[in-house]
């Protein structure tokens, strides 16, 4: 190996040291809310629109915000919002849960997607959160 292929090598090695891997990586609610700009074409944190609010949103069974117009897939899919249950719905909607309306393709990004559950978990917390919780059924 040439003197200038092994700078080169280690160069490249080095360098992929100072980058953590997107798994490792920490979770950033203000990118979030960056990202969380998409969402509000149709949804709030603490009223219904197009789509259902997403104040309450942990812990709360999908489909069970009273008043809000689910379609059925959501109301029979008995799946309760985590952050596991979150990261798949947001990667593909459409697959997570077959017949929702919601025609939003998904977050490809795994990290944008940690990062807006990290979002939603902290404005959960938020005063313009905790007086604005949804009734269930």
């Amino acid at each position: 190996m040439t003197h200038r292929a092994r700078v080169i090598a280690v160069a490249l090695v080095l360098g992929g040291l100072g980058a953590a891997p997107a798994a490792l990586a920490t979770p950033d609610a203000q990118r979030g809310e960056t990202i969380y700009a998409r969402c509000a074409a149709c949804h709030a944190l603490a009223f219904d629109r197009v789509g259902p609010r997403h104040c309450g949103l942990f812990g709360r069974r999908a489909g069970s915000v009273q008043g809000f117009a689910y379609s059925p897939a959501m109301k029979q899919s008995a799946i309760v919002w985590d952050e596991q249950a979150l990261d798949r719905f947001l990667a593909a909607p459409l697959k997570a849960i077959p017949g929702t309306t919601m025609t939003y393709d998904g977050i490809a990004d795994r990290l944008e997607r940690a990062d807006l559950i990290a979002y939603l978990r902290q404005v959960d917390r938020t005063p313009a959160c905790r007086g604005s919780r949804p009734l269930q059924r």
